[in-house]
């Protein structure tokens, strides 16, 4: 009689740090957790999870690079004449996903995306970051970066679709039972800690029904990859629970949107090239160009940290979301601040994204901006520490403030202008996203809201 096969190991045992493994080494750890389907993960140009699943029979041809997909079918990608790409995975972010086994047990791997004849693909989004991060190390700097993704909870329709409904009527930091999240918030932590992230908080924030859970800092590649991941573990979990999870900036009129607050800084070996205890403030001139390239090239990447129609909605003056090109030390009203933590800790956060982005194009616009002014050794504007919502016209051109775009159109006007932002998307991205996004744009305009009927059908 042929013994029963053994149990899967579990998760908790999985290994912390996979980078170095080899293809053997996978297959060794997907039969230990007695993984039956493979899921080949990657992101379309709008930041859109995809997958290709795959059988254990199937599982040595994935690790391969071998699966092939019908790329004309992703938004974005290309036509249909040239159609076949490769999925490559990246064998260190192998993770067994955790949840309901009932079906299989499910692992993931996410992938850069090849043409048939094994080239890199001009429109993955992941080597697009890759590409950066090489031209930053060719420079002497790795970007370590860490950002705060905030969403929202909402009750289903009756019909099972989502709604607006929010599930709580919480503020900043309360507790249950005003707070309904908690228990969610929890089974979401416990699930990204088996992912092999460090979560570091979790708690409500300011608007009803919307959550924050913060997560260690890394290199950009991995909090790229670490934001992918943790969408699909939000929105897997919410729905368990009978709940929509939203990453849309602005859902409801009238309260807080959801940012995608991101901090960054560049090191250099072990240390932190943004500080010098001698400096003012202790930031350094690599720091100080920095910070001016982000400013400078601001409202030429704005489409691409705030992709959305909806995301010109939450970038308004009086909800905390920032509408100003400055920065500041500690005043939480311009576009960069600096937080206080210096050493190994020096950073600067960018305050416009939003979490409806494309991670990888976020991050990798964001370090060109960045190294095109330590490139031009930029000299940094004159930081503001006043609230610049009450400052006068005078007073904004002394400091040479400018404002983000007030519309997607707008935002894609000044993308396209833009030779740095552009260059670091590549031909490829740049035509196809604005191509999407412009489409986007006419659709909505396309538009008859309740708004424009309440003010003018009666009077016109």
């Amino acid at each position: 009689m042929t013994p029963p096969p053994p149990a899967p190991r579990a998760l908790t045992d999985f290994p912390t740090d996979l980078s170095g493994a080899s293809r053997a080494d996978i297959l060794e750890l997907a039969g230990g957790y007695g993984v039956d389907f493979l899921r080949l993960q990657f992101t379309d140009i709008l930041g859109v999870n995809k997958n290709v699943e795959v059988p254990r029979s199937q599982f040595a041809k994935a690790l391969d690079g071998e699966i092939m997909f019908d790329g004309s079918s992703i938004e974005g990608f290309v036509r249909i004449e040239e159609s076949d790409m490769l999925l490559k995975p990246e064998l260190a972010t192998f993770r067994v996903l955790p949840g309901d086994d009932e079906g299989g047990r499910i692992a993931r791997l996410l992938c850069d995306i090849y043409t048939p004849d094994e080239a890199p693909f001009a429109g993955c989004p992941r080597l697009t970051l890759k590409r950066q991060l090489e031209r930053a190390a060719a420079m002497g700097y790795s970007m370590m970066a860490g950002c705060e993704a905030e969403f929202f909870l909402f009750e289903r329709s009756a019909a099972g679709g989502p709604s607006t409904v929010t599930h709580d009527d919480a503020a900043y930091f309360d507790l249950g039972p005003i707070d309904k999240g908690e228990e969610i918030r929890r089974v979401i932590v416990e699930q990204l800690v088996l992912m092999g992230f460090e979560v570091e908080a979790a708690h409500h924030e300011v608007a009803r029904g919307q959550h924050e859970i913060d997560f260690r800092y890394a290199d950009a590649l991995t909090t790229a990859d670490n934001l992918a991941t943790f969408k699909f573990i939000v929105r897997n979990v919410a729905s368990r629970y009978g709940y929509f999870a939203s990453f849309m900036p602005k859902p409801i009129q009238g309260i807080n949107g959801s940012g995608m607050h991101t901090h960054q800084s560049l090191f250099r070996g072990r240390d932190n090239a943004f500080f010098d205890p001698a400096a003012e403030h202790q930031l350094s001139r690599v720091a100080l160009s920095y910070i001016e390239g982000l400013l400078q090239h601001a409202r030429g990447f704005c489409a691409i940290t705030n992709p959305l129609v909806n995301s010109y909605k939450r970038l308004v003056p009086g909800y905390e979301a920032p509408v100003n090109v400055a920065w500041s030390m500690r005043n939480r009203s311009p576009l960069v601040r600096i937080p206080d933590r210096r050493g190994a800790g020096t950073r600067c956060e960018l305050r416009m994204p939003d979490p409806s982005c494309n991670p990888y194009l976020a991050l990798a616009v964001q370090l060109a901006a960045g190294l095109d002014g330590i490139e031009h050794e930029l000299e940094a504007r004159e930081p503001v520490n006043r609230n610049i919502f009450r400052m006068t016209y005078r007073d904004r051109r002394k400091y040479r403030i400018d404002e983000l775009p007030r519309d997607l159109h707008e935002a894609l006007e000044m993308l396209e202008k833009d030779d740095v932002v552009t260059a670091a998307l590549g031909p490829h991205l740049t035509e196809r996203f604005l191509e999407a996004k412009r489409e986007e744009v006419l659709q909505y305009n396309l538009q008859v809201s309740q708004w424009e009927i309440d003010s003018y059908l009666g009077r016109y």
